[in-house]
Order: C-alpha cells, then structure tokens, then sequence
C-alpha cells in the first residue's frame, strides 16, 4: 500500500516570518495608537514652538507696556481694552501652553504603560494573535522583542524631541514661567528622567500584560506600579546627590535658584533643631546677633541643592529608572519562556 503524504504543499504553507517582518507586523498591529502617539508629540511640539518663537515675546511686550504706565489708571485701562501690540489673551495662553505642555512631557509615563499594559501584550494575548504569530515560525522571544523594540524607538524619539524643545521654551521663559528647575513636573520635562519614565512604563506595561493577559486588569496594574515608581521618585530624588550645607547667615540667605531642603538653629550646648525657623527672617546681621543670643542659639544651619546639581540629580535618577526596566525587561523574557516553555 502506497502511504499518503499529509504534507502541504508548499506554496499553501504559511512562509515564517524575518526579523524584519516581525517588526512590520508588530507596526501594522499597533498602527492606531502609534498614530495617536505621533499626534500628541506634534501637538505638544507645536504649542512649545509657539511659546518660543512668539509666545514669549508676547508676554515681555505685554508686561513691558503695563510696566511703562503702571501708575496710570487711564493708560492700563487703554491698554485693557483697546490692546497694544499684544492683548492679555496671549498672556494667558502662553501660560496654559507652557503649563499643558509641561504637564504632557511630565505623565507621558502613565499614557505607555495603559497603552503597553491594554493593548501591547496582553491584547494579543487575549484575542490568541501571540498564539497565531508563533505559528509563522516566529518563536516567542522574537515576537516579544519585536512588540518592545518598536514602541521603544518610537518613544524615545518623540519624548527625546519633546525634552529638547521643553528645554529650550524654559530656558529662553525662565522669568515668565514662575516655576523653579526643582519643580518635579519641570524636573521631569526638562531631561533624560523623561525618557527613562517613559521607558520604564513601556516594561511595566508589556510584564503586567505578560502576567495578567487580560486588557483591564492589565491596564490598571501598569498604572498602579507607574504610579508607585513616579511617587518614589519624587520623594527620593534629592538623596541621589550629596547636598550642600551651610551654617550662619548663609543659612538665613540661601540662593535664589537653590532648592531648599532643611533648616535648623545649633543650641549653645551643640544641640541642632531641625524645621526651626528662629532668627531667620532678620534683615541685618545685628538684627540675627541679638536674636541668636536672647534664643540661647550658638548658630543656624540648612541644607539645599543649588541649581548646578540639577545634572548630577538627573543623571542619578535616569540610570537608576534605565536599570529597573532592563531588570523588568529581563524579568518578563524569563516570564514567557516559562509559559511557553
């Protein structure tokens, strides 16, 4: 008897994927939120132009003109109600852009890890299209690092051109925008902890996706751990860099950009007080003398960050978020071998 072959032929079998067509695949499947992503670097990105290119000349025209009459009830009326060059409308829409723009660069984190926790992995996962791709001789690995590499370089890029343009609205705004460098909105917006929060989320999102394979649950466990990493970030980031102490009148006089910390008075016995705000508002040094000896206080000390520590701060924090996510990285490969092992 003659054995039949159950083979297909093989211009019926399906033809494995490259690497490169994985890529293709994974930027077909998720061509909706990528576009989305896209759109919100472009908007983001133009209202920050604005700012720089005429924005803030808007606002100096502005404050220049009502400084120019400033005791003169009549002339600011006119200038309220007639206008000069500028009227106070762009005054107030530089700062919304500015402040909206802040804000996007800030928590663009929590957009990719629901994104990346929804519909990166376990959205795939879910509907059986994982299943179907590791048919096409793409192994679980591939699929994976195809799903991570592009949403990876595509965020990186756009979040790299925000930052920069963030950068260059704040430095040329920095008497308009009333905020300080050590804000943690303006702290995020203005370096690579942007890039490196968006990254980690990106992670976050692929392992809870990876753990749950269900969207929902998916999307708010991503959120719950980005929520955690942005929280401890703000309330660790200053031990990250030595700071800087200083004791006597130079604690009551600390610079204007500096990021203040703590503050405190030495007793005469050598006691130090913290959160002890004695003496400090004295105008004079005759005036700080005199109220340290009837206090019983030999001397006053604070800490703070002063501007110049804003890099060695942002490069702590980037290094430490790039390690989390290759550790997250790692731990979601050993996740899938095990699953599909």
């Amino acid at each position: 008897m003659t054995a039949v072959s159950t083979a297909r032929p093989l211009a019926e079998r399906p033809s494995p994927l490259t690497p490169r067509g994985t890529v293709w695949a994974a930027l077909r499947l998720h061509r909706t939120p990528l576009r989305i992503w896209w759109a919100l670097v472009a908007v983001t990105a133009a209202g920050m132009l604005w700012a720089y290119a005429l924005g803030a000349d808007a606002v100096r025209e502005w404050n220049r003109s009502v400084a120019s009459c400033a005791k003169d009830l009549a002339c600011v009326d006119t200038l309220t109600l007639d206008g000069p060059t500028y009227a106070p409308s762009t005054v107030e829409f530089y700062d919304l852009v500015t402040g909206l723009a802040t804000s996007a660069v800030a928590y663009l984190p929590y957009l990719v890890a629901a994104w990346a926790g929804a519909t990166l992995v376990a959205r795939d996962l879910e509907s059986g299209t994982s299943a179907l791709a590791w048919t096409q001789s793409v192994t679980p690995a591939r699929w994976l690092a195809a799903q991570l590499a592009v949403p990876a370089a595509l965020i990186t890029a756009g979040t790299t051109v925000l930052v920069l343009l963030h950068r260059l609205v704040w430095a040329d705004g920095r008497d308009l925008l009333g905020v300080d460098w050590y804000n943690s909105d303006v702290f995020r917006s203005n370096g690579p902890v942007a890039v490196g929060s968006a990254l980690c989320a990106l992670a976050v999102g692929a392992l809870a996706g990876l753990l749950v394979r269900r969207t929902l649950p998916a999307l708010g466990l991503a959120l719950v751990v980005t929520v955690a990493v942005h929280t401890l970030g703000d309330l660790y980031r200053v031990s990250l860099w030595p700071s800087v102490t200083v004791t006597g009148a130079a604690a009551s006089n600390l610079p204007a950009d500096a990021a203040p910390l703590e503050h405190g008075v030495i007793l005469t016995s050598g006691e130090r007080i913290g959160n002890n705000l004695a003496c400090v508002d004295n105008d004079t040094a005759t005036d700080l003398t005199r109220c340290m000896s009837k206090n019983g206080i030999s001397d006053l000390w604070a800490t703070y960050h002063p501007s110049s520590h804003f890099w060695p701060l942002q490069l702590a924090e980037s290094a430490i978020l790039l390690t989390l996510t290759a550790l997250v990285v790692f731990l979601t490969f050993r996740v899938l071998k095990r699953r599909t092992a």
